[in-house]
């Protein structure tokens, strides 16, 4: 089993420094080598060398596959097969001019040909096509097929194994560090398998062109030693194939060990462990069936004509590894179940720990067990995706980093109902029915269909709830119509902006002024903690979104607040500082596509009486006077909302904030702006004017 062992020590980083500096040369100076091979004849004791470190290499590069655990692990292979597979061929044609120009290679080519062949050259050259057969049709072409394989299916599942880190991350399982780093390593595997893909084609190569140079070595040669060197046939038959032979088979051995170690690396995709643990813990995981091997095997030995005693002991040898097995078992099972006894026993006398009790998430969506597929990856749930995509809607609109939303099951609920809770308390619940569809009247419909009356929980809109079989008839008569998860995407996506400034924690706030700080760190530094504390700062924020004002621009915000915390520290007053900074993203949002502002304002009568009940010494607004001012501002509100636009008021400076605090009363949708809030260029037609007849 490997270990891998982060070097914790000046000394031991210093030493892989410089391993690797050398490492850099030792590649370096190995591409040389190989470029020399192909043109400068080398001595045999060179080509002696260089075979041997041939081998070496090739046993070498199979250790490490079979004891790596990840694939990612030796992620340089697919350079070391390249590299391999060239400096292999350089070798063949070194070794190839040596033979056909003096007759010999050198001692191990000399050794494989008489050694391994027996000084035959008809065994020899039977025992290279069987070695080249093997490699080139049985392990070769399989590890070709399998790369291919796993290269098109890790692309494939790529965007499900994103979908899965957003969703842990979404889930507060993972945090930002891990997401990056398992996304990289996502897109290593594939880089990996792709590349694997890609050199596998040069072990076939491999195999292929060590064939063609074994030809031409035994063709080239038979010629030379008949017409140059003056020998018979048969002698010059025996003398260079016994060297073609051996050449070929140093040659083939390497390239074989390189083959096997492609196979074992692309084939080792599900493994956590070296080959060896995996190996040895799958296939004695079950001792029955080592027992059963063995009954069959003694059988096969009292067949009549069958060698008895190799079957026996193999039989007599697979009984005793059973017995040590199962007696293993047993004691791993008695010690889990007196650790389990121990561990149950001590937490009987442990004092309880309630402080997890005390934890409360900030958001939270409980679902009835009806809903849960909404939930479920393997019955087609993608509500974990849509809520991450949520997240980076919000962020994208509002500006701010919204916590981890918790999604649970509640058997205590109806089985269609969900629950939407901030902070531990219920703000919204709808139902679904699960398998329909809500269709909703947006005023276009030209033909009414048939369907369970209900109401779009987002909006309040009257709705129908639909079968799949009316869902495209439904649509041709000019209903809006959707699925469950995206009823319930709309509905949290609602919630989280009417509570957006419930969410936005001093967490979260530090959190987005340490991203800030990156590119303006003087504006950060010059504001906290010398003027403003993180929860000065909060309360601003809170005030800003819960009145529809997105952070995108947190910089013009932490300036102005940088400007204006000197002078006082009344975070009421400090927010209408921004929002007067913040006069073109107000403008533009109330305008929309278009120039022109459309707003409600207040009579100069009941400007003046709100002018006076805002002061501390002036008289309050008595509820007879607001029962005739809310009433006055239903009547204007009302035509505006059922546009589908919300209504905006336009008020004094003086009064906006005590304005706004009177009508949130009536409709939180009103938008209260001052004249200092709208620039220049915009145009404001006012559709009416608010006002109490009766002033007295």
């Amino acid at each position: 089993m490997m270990v891998n062992k982060m070097p914790d020590q000046p000394e031991e980083r210093a030493l892989l420094s410089r391993l690797a500096f050398s490492g850099e040369i030792v590649v370096v100076f190995l591409m040389v080598i190989i470029l020399a091979m192909l043109f400068i004849p080398l001595p045999t004791f060179i080509l002696d060398l260089f075979f041997s470190v041939n081998i070496a290499l090739s046993f070498l590069i199979l250790m490490l596959t079979m004891n790596v655990r990840k694939t990612l692990e030796f992620s340089v292979f697919p350079t070391v097969l390249l590299m391999t597979t060239l400096f292999r061929l350089a070798l063949n044609v070194s070794s190839t001019r040596s033979i056909l120009l003096q007759g010999y290679a050198g001692q191990v080519i000399d050794a494989f040909g008489n050694f391994v062949a027996g000084s035959n050259p008809v065994v020899g050259f039977i025992i290279f096509l069987i070695l080249t057969i093997i490699n080139f049709l049985v392990i070769t072409k399989g590890s070709e097929r399998v790369a291919e394989v796993a290269a098109r299916f890790t692309l494939d599942a790529m965007p499900g194994k994103q979908m899965s880190i957003d969703a842990d991350l979404n889930a507060g399982m993972i945090t930002e560090e891990e997401a990056r780093a398992r996304r990289r390593e996502i897109e290593r595997e594939a880089d990996f398998y792709g590349s694997m893909d890609g050199a596998s084609k040069f072990v076939k190569g491999d195999a292929i062109a060590g064939l063609i140079i074994t030809v031409i070595n035994l063709l080239g040669g038979v010629i030379i030693g008949m017409w140059q060197r003056g020998l018979d046939a048969l002698g010059a038959l025996q003398l260079y194939a016994l060297l073609t032979v051996g050449d070929g088979l140093v040659s083939q051995v390497p390239a074989l060990l390189i083959s096997t170690a492609t196979g074992v690396l692309v084939t080792r995709a599900a493994s956590e462990d070296n080959l060896g643990t995996d190996v040895t813990s799958q296939i004695l995981r079950y001792p029955q069936i080592l027992l059963i091997t063995a009954a069959v095997l003694a059988l096969f030995g009292l067949v009549p004509g069958m060698p008895t005693i190799p079957f026996l002991i193999i039989a007599l040898l697979l009984w005793w590894l059973t017995t040590i097995l199962r007696r293993e078992q047993k004691e791993k099972v008695e010690t889990a179940i007196e650790e389990q006894a121990a561990a149950q026993e001590q937490v009987a006398y442990k004092p309880e720990n309630v402080l997890s009790l005390l934890a409360v998430d900030p958001m939270e969506v409980e679902i009835g067990y009806s809903l849960i597929p909404l939930v479920d990856k393997s019955q087609g749930g993608d509500l974990f995706e849509r809520v991450s995509l949520i997240r980076r809607q919000v962020a994208l609109e509002l500006g701010i980093i919204l916590p981890a939303i918790r999604i649970r099951d509640n058997m205590q609920l109806s089985p269609n109902q969900y629950l939407i809770k901030i902070k531990g308390v219920e703000v919204a619940s709808g139902e679904l029915m699960t398998h329909s569809y809500l269709a909703m009247d947006a005023g276009a419909v030209t033909e009414k269909v048939s369907g369970i009356p209900t109401k779009e929980p987002a909006f309040g809109l009257p709705a129908l709830w639909i079968t799949a079989d009316q869902r495209e008839k439904a649509e041709m008569s000019g209903y809006t119509v959707v699925d469950c998860p995206s009823v319930l995407a709309t509905h949290l996506t609602e919630i989280i902006r009417n509570y957006a400034y419930e969410l936005l924690g001093r967490q979260e706030i530090q959190a987005m002024l340490d991203y800030i700080k990156t590119d303006y760190p003087v504006v950060v530094e010059e504001l906290i903690p010398n003027l403003m504390t993180v929860g000065e700062i909060q309360k601003v924020f809170a005030q800003l979104l819960k009145e529809g004002i997105p952070l995108r621009n947190l910089v013009t915000i932490l300036e102005t607040l940088a400007d204006y915390a000197p002078m006082t520290k009344d975070t009421n007053l400090l927010t209408e500082y921004v929002r007067v900074a913040l006069r073109r993203q107000i403008s533009k949002m109330l305008a929309g596509d278009g120039n022109k502002i459309q707003v409600l304002t207040l009579s100069p009568q009941t400007e003046e009486r709100i002018f006076r009940a805002q002061d501390s010494e002036g008289e309050p607004l008595p509820p007879s006077w607001l029962n005739e001012f809310y009433a006055s501002l239903n009547q204007h509100i009302r035509p505006i909302i059922q546009e589908g636009r919300n209504p905006v008021l336009l008020v004094a400076p003086a009064i906006r904030r005590y304005v706004r605090s009177i009508t949130e009363r009536v409709s939180p949708k009103i938008f209260v702006v001052s004249y200092q809030e709208i620039i220049p260029e915009m145009e404001v037609h006012s559709l009416g004017m608010v006002g109490v007849i009766s002033e007295g």
